[in-house]
């Protein structure tokens, strides 16, 4: 069985622009711009890479944050940038066959089954995937915190030799650091990894989630919260816009409200805000069955609050 490590760049409109405002045909998180991989055996060695530039279709100005970091530009994207289902085909024409899947963080996977839905195709081929985050946390003794890629390689005295936020460079070391750790134990506990991470928006979606998203680059919890408020949800079932509620806040920075399609009923919307090593904040985004046991808990803490509000109202009616 071959490796294949993936590392991808990707596009986002700036909160309350026009982009941003866009309804697309499949709610994304960001638009892919560049594709890189490495192909690793089973006995750790690298055998080949791949990388493409990929032209945007919704999201085509170049946020400048991203252009920042990434250092590529508009013009690059214009004159060397494949069409999406075309750089995806040239990318699976490449892994040539069955193969597993590793990525360093979880939003990889879930952003490019996104782009892949969003161009009218399956995700369907990608059968195996795992963050080697966490089989680098368990193997280093890490406990349950994110480990930046930096990190990892300074810890394992890797010197970085590619460009960092380059989607081959990222793949690169992150194939350098797997060579190290045992990748077929690391699978095999993968689940008890998933468990122990303090995270539990990510990895195996958890008991009746059945959508993801996650949104990067806010300023503030204000910017972060007022994005969430300004974007509609859309039914899983018939993707017809639905409206949130009030938002009730957890520990954690967790969030939770419940939206209402007009046929299919309600659906809980879960969120939790992250810091990232720029200094902004991402949000992972999740939405339940009306039915679920998250959706149970929402209901007892909306009932809680309403109760505490009537009983305050009550106590300021009386003794005025």
């Amino acid at each position: 069985m071959q490796y294949i490590v993936l590392d991808m760049e990707w596009n986002q409109p700036w909160p309350g622009s026009y982009a941003a405002r866009k309804v697309l045909p499949v709610e994304i998180h960001g638009e892919i711009i560049q594709i890189g991989a490495v192909r690793m055996l089973e006995d750790g060695s690298i055998a080949d890479e791949f990388q493409v530039l990929v032209r945007p279709k919704y999201y085509k100005k170049l946020n400048s944050r991203v252009a920042k970091l990434t250092g590529i530009r508009d013009s690059d994207l214009k004159e060397r940038g494949l069409p999406f289902n075309d750089a995806l085909q040239r990318f699976r024409d490449w892994i040539g066959g069955e193969c597993i899947f590793l990525t360093w963080g979880f939003d990889d996977i879930t952003v490019l089954e996104d782009n892949i839905l969003l161009h009218d195709g399956e995700p369907d081929w990608i059968t195996q995937w795992y963050n080697a985050q966490m089989i680098f946390n368990e193997q280093m003794e890490c406990g349950t915190s994110q480990r930046a890629l930096a990190t990892a390689l300074g810890m394992m005295n890797i010197e970085p030799c590619r460009q960092a936020h380059d989607a081959l460079g990222d793949a690169y070391h992150t194939a350098l650091v797997l060579s190290r750790l045992d990748l077929d134990r690391g699978i095999a506990e993968y689940q008890k990894s998933l468990q122990a991470h303090e995270d539990g928006f990510h990895g195996t979606p958890p008991e009746g989630c059945i959508s993801k998203a996650v949104f990067h680059g806010y300023e503030d919890k204000n910017q972060a919260m007022t994005a969430m408020n300004d974007l509609k949800s859309h039914c899983p079932q018939c993707g017809a816009p639905m409206t949130n509620g009030t938002w009730i806040a957890q520990e954690g920075r967790r969030y939770m409200t419940m939206a209402q399609c007009p046929e299919h009923g309600r659906f809980l919307i879960r969120m939790r805000l992250h810091k990232e090593r720029e200094g902004t904040l991402r949000i992972s985004r999740l939405i339940y069955e009306g039915a679920s046991d998250a959706a149970k808990k929402y209901d007892e803490l909306s009932k809680a609050k309403k109760s505490r509000y009537r009983s305050r109202w009550g106590k300021s009616h009386t003794d005025s």
